[in-house]
């Protein structure tokens, strides 16, 4: 059991891009969310946090962070997140994909993660426009984002 939750990582993501003169959307905090959660799978074979993403139409999807920044639709998100602590490992690691993901609109991400086998399989038939609540498995992301970092 982590003690780290999506919440917690999305709460110094979006605090680390407003310090830094940035707002994320939540489509854009959703993916930036999810790549952390990936790549920390694939890099030291475990979770940053328990809850499970989704294969949603518009990519990889945290029911729970979604629903709580809902109300901006696509706008930024621009309430103060809660102060989270976080180990200087994890930060390190958060800061990291925020350099590599960050510069990519909620789009552009999005677009990415619909070109990646964990989404793409978790989806299986269902047609890209209809909704899916399919859980994309951990395993699946430590997978797939494993065989990439050994390719590189």
């Amino acid at each position: 059991m982590n003690t780290l939750t999506c919440d917690a990582i999305a709460d110094f993501f979006i605090g680390f891009a407003q310090k830094h003169g940035d707002y994320l959307t939540n489509l854009k905090l959703q993916k930036l969310v999810y790549y952390a959660q990936a790549w920390n799978l694939a890099l030291y074979d475990k979770p940053l946090f328990d809850d499970d993403f989704q294969a949603w139409i518009h990519g990889p999807v945290c029911p729970k962070l979604y629903s709580k920044f809902k109300q901006y639709r696509w706008n930024p998100i621009t309430e103060k997140p809660s102060d989270v602590t976080i180990p200087n490992d994890i930060k390190e690691h958060l800061i990291e994909i925020f350099d590599i993901y960050g510069k990519f609109s909620g789009y552009q991400l999005e677009q990415m993660t619909h070109a990646e086998t964990p989404w793409i399989g978790a989806r299986g038939n269902t047609p890209l426009d209809e909704a899916s609540t399919a859980v994309i498995p951990k395993k699946a992301m430590k997978t797939f984002y494993s065989k990439l970092a050994s390719e590189e």
